[in-house]
């Protein structure tokens, strides 16, 4: 059985009342029949598999927690335990709406790989450690994976080495290609500040990061794709640990369940070509293979064998 529970955390420096971040927390729980249970709602975590590693999962801009909430049950129910948030933020121009959070000063020529890009990450890890409830005390904070889509993924990748709790970080839809706005040369692709082994995730049909490509200065005629430039320009070679995986059929949104067509860019997007549903069993085996590698030191078997059934991936 897989439960949740609610928890907040306060993002420094942002001004009331857009300075609260709402998270919801799954886990695995045991039920044991009791009054407590039934008059509460809440059920025990199970302690089989405590501590538990964590995995916190990173929202594209106005992409609602609850379009990730599929892969949060799915990440528990192998044993972790699953953080989605919202935060209404900064958005840009004034604008406000769900971030995870983007710094744009932090990513500028003269501050880029000084500090993170996203100021809602620690706060949630922080946040984390306060947690009362059914797992307060049964968290492995020292072993955490981040979990990024869209702009979630691209502030993981800026971001991750400033925070030593985290041990992995998958992404989706997402690169470290950088806006001429900010200062950069045309085409530039940013180093990623990650200490830890990347699964660097894409779907074949992404329409929004085609739809975005001209704020990065190149000629359309030479454009290459960002997120396999981003494999092979900013991140480190780990002997194999990092891994590129293209998803058969799959658009930017095929991480995404439900899709919200009201916000965030799902007009952008291309049709999916394979059934959303076989990409998500897909993504949810070969990020769990992942992350059972890299936070509980599993064999590679498993990744191995979910590798298999997708045609296009590189180590």
């Amino acid at each position: 059985m897989i439960r949740s529970v609610w928890w907040a955390a306060t993002i420094p420096g942002a001004s009331s009342p857009f300075d609260t971040a709402h998270l919801r927390v799954f886990y695995p729980a045991k039920p044991t029949g009791s009054d407590a249970e039934r008059l509460s709602g809440v059920f025990p975590a199970d302690p089989e598999f405590a501590p538990f590693p964590v995995a916190i999962i990173v929202s594209g801009v106005n992409v609602g927690q609850e379009a990730y909430r599929w892969l949060a049950v799915a990440l528990a129910e192998r044993g972790y335990v699953a953080v989605t948030y919202d935060w209404v933020g900064e958005l840009f121009g004034g604008l406000k709406g769900i971030t995870p959070g983007v710094e744009l000063a932090a990513a500028k020529p003269d501050a880029y790989g000084s500090r993170a890009t996203t100021p809602s990450v620690p706060a949630v890890i922080e946040a984390l450690r306060g947690l009362t409830g059914p797992v307060a005390g049964l968290l492995d904070l020292d072993n955490v994976a981040l979990i990024g889509h869209s702009a979630g993924g691209t502030v993981v990748l800026q971001s991750a080495r400033f925070f030593p709790e985290v041990k992995a970080v998958a992404a989706y839809g997402t690169h470290t290609m950088v806006a001429t706005m900010l200062g950069w040369p045309a085409g530039t692709v940013l180093p990623a500040q990650v200490d830890s082994p990347v699964l660097l995730m894409a779907g074949e049909n992404d329409g929004v990061i085609n739809g975005s490509a001209d704020r990065y200065g190149e000629d359309a005629a030479s454009r290459r794709d960002p997120i396999s430039r981003t494999f092979d320009e900013a991140l480190p070679d780990r002997d194999g640990a990092n891994l590129l995986v293209t998803f058969p059929g799959a658009n930017h949104f095929g991480i995404v369940h439900p899709v919200d067509e009201t916000a965030a860019r799902a007009f952008l997007d291309a049709e999916p070509a394979t059934d959303p549903a076989d990409t998500r069993a897909a993504l949810a085996d070969v990020t769990a293979a992942f992350l059972d590698v890299h936070l509980r030191g599993a064999s590679g078997d498993a990744l191995d064998k979910a590798l298999q059934t997708l045609p296009n991936r590189r180590r």
